[in-house]
């Protein structure tokens, strides 16, 4: 009996120790958690990578007729038409469509208006978009910056803006480049950071791209009439949605 009663005692006592070192260590590893290291996602470039929309393009001289003030002053009006073409599924527009209608246009606007030289981004709209085309599915948007025209391209929109051309330095332009100047943003490189233009300003302009502060820098609208001085350039974009 004895025998039993140092065993049985023996294995209580096993079991305590047990116990003590089991809720040692429990209480030691409260106290010191492992700490593992939080996973940080390195942003890939690829996520995004261009925005392009197909928009047909046409320059706002077609055969280079510079000389003709309708289209020396003619970027609103193709820039529209591209636009326009864009809203209808077109893809292309040939150099004789082009000229005829930006003439077409131009002569439209001065036996209205009494003018066809310059219009700021609202007369464009309100003129040449919803008069002329008789498309009222675009607005103007006032005090942008340059991620509101990439947030419309995202949308699946089109952007026209006023721009000052001389700053945009294009090396196509006949130097200084035109003060009062209109373009079509048609897409984004997000890899590069530049925007992809319809520029009418060349006949190089097709995809032309510019750096995204070039062009937004660039940006500034101006008053409608023939070569009006510019008091204020405000930072306006033209949206087209289908």
């Amino acid at each position: 009996m004895a025998t039993r009663k140092v065993i049985i005692i023996l294995g209580i006592a096993a079991v305590g120790v047990s116990w003590l070192f089991t809720a040692g260590f429990e209480l030691s590893w409260q106290k010191e958690p492992i700490q593992i290291p939080a996973f940080t996602k390195t942003p890939n470039s690829t996520t995004k990578a261009t925005i392009q929309l197909s928009v047909p393009f046409a320059p706002q001289a077609p055969f280079g007729e510079w000389s003709d003030d309708r289209q020396q002053d003619g970027c609103e009006e193709a820039s529209a038409m591209m636009a326009m073409h864009w809203v209808k599924g077109d893809t292309t527009i040939t150099l004789e469509e082009a000229k005829k209608e930006i003439l077409a246009v131009a002569d439209w606007e001065q036996a209205e208006y009494g003018n066809y030289h310059d219009t700021s981004a609202e007369d464009t709209v309100k003129r040449i978009f919803n008069r002329y085309y008789d498309y009222n599915n675009v607005r103007v948007e006032k005090g942008i910056t340059a991620d509101d025209i990439i947030k419309e391209l995202e949308r699946g929109n089109l952007v026209v803006v006023p721009m000052d051309g001389i700053a945009l330095n294009n090396p196509h332009f006949t130097p200084p480049g035109p003060e009062r100047h209109m373009l079509v943003v048609i897409g984004y490189d997000y890899s590069k950071n530049e925007f992809i233009t319809n520029d009418p300003g060349t006949k190089f302009g097709k995809n032309y791209r510019y750096k995204k502060s070039v062009l937004f820098d660039a940006v500034g609208d101006y008053p409608t009439g023939n070569h009006l001085p510019i008091s204020e350039r405000g930072k306006n974009m033209i949206v087209v949605e289908k």
